[in-house]
């Protein structure tokens, strides 16, 4: 059974940084994209970064271009997203997901609160 694990929010200030991970379990992790979404209280999950099975490519949404970075490490199972000079507008939960998702599987996520 696919699990996704994330972790790594918490409360920061506007212009910190916090790194988030998720560990996937039950698929084969280095054959999938993995991706990063958050969910404003209020508002759909969006699509946040993406980074390719191999780690070679990368893609951000325009908002977190420059601030924010996805990595893996297939030898973990798990996926990072660095996240720099972060905003209060970077409040949401975050979360990770395969692509393509497993049924309609989402972890937990983890909260992330930019406030000063």
């Amino acid at each position: 059974q696919v699990q996704l694990v994330e972790s790594g929010g918490g409360l920061v200030q506007p212009g910190g940084s916090l790194r988030l991970s998720c560990i996937g379990s039950g698929f084969t992790f280095a054959n999938y994209e993995l991706r990063w979404y958050r969910q404003a209280r209020g508002k759909e999950r969006d699509l946040v970064a993406t980074i390719a099975a191999t780690g070679g490519s990368t893609n951000y949404v325009d908002s977190v271009k420059g601030r924010f970075t996805i990595s893996r490490d297939n030898a973990k199972n798990t996926v990072y997203l660095q996240m720099n000079n972060v905003k209060p507008e970077d409040t949401a939960v975050y979360y990770c997901n395969r692509n393509p998702r497993w049924y309609n599987y989402w972890g937990q996520g983890t909260q992330v609160t930019v406030s000063s």
